[in-house]
């Protein structure tokens, strides 16, 4: 069972209308990779831990972020966070199953170290 903060609801249900469903998107591919996946709001962010802060998601005025606590970790020979993001924070939507694999692989890469 899903490990859901009720801070992580209010926080997506006072985002910017275009943001919800994005935000809900995202909440749910990854608790679908990571069933054992904890919820948090830390710095105002909708945060997700699992053996420590893996990622968090937020919305502002006219975009959404999502990106990995440990990027700098994660071996990235595609650059996929290189060159879709900053400091880590993809802007860019990413197919599903994208989305899954990726979040599977960085949990792999973090477990490593």
């Amino acid at each position: 069972m899903p490990k859901k903060d009720t801070r992580v609801d209010d926080y997506i249900s006072q985002a910017q209308p275009y943001a919800r469903p994005i935000l809900k998107r995202l909440r749910k591919i990854i608790h679908t990779t990571i069933p054992e996946i904890e919820e948090t709001i830390k710095w105002g962010f909708a945060s997700f831990e699992y053996k420590g802060l893996l990622c968090s998601m937020a919305a502002f005025k006219e975009h959404c972020v999502f990106g990995f606590w440990k990027h700098a970790l994660i071996k990235d020979p595609d650059k996929i966070l290189q060159e879709r993001s900053v400091n880590g924070r993809s802007e860019e939507h990413t197919s599903e199953l994208q989305s899954h694999s990726f979040i599977s692989y960085a949990v792999f890469c973090l477990k490593k170290k």
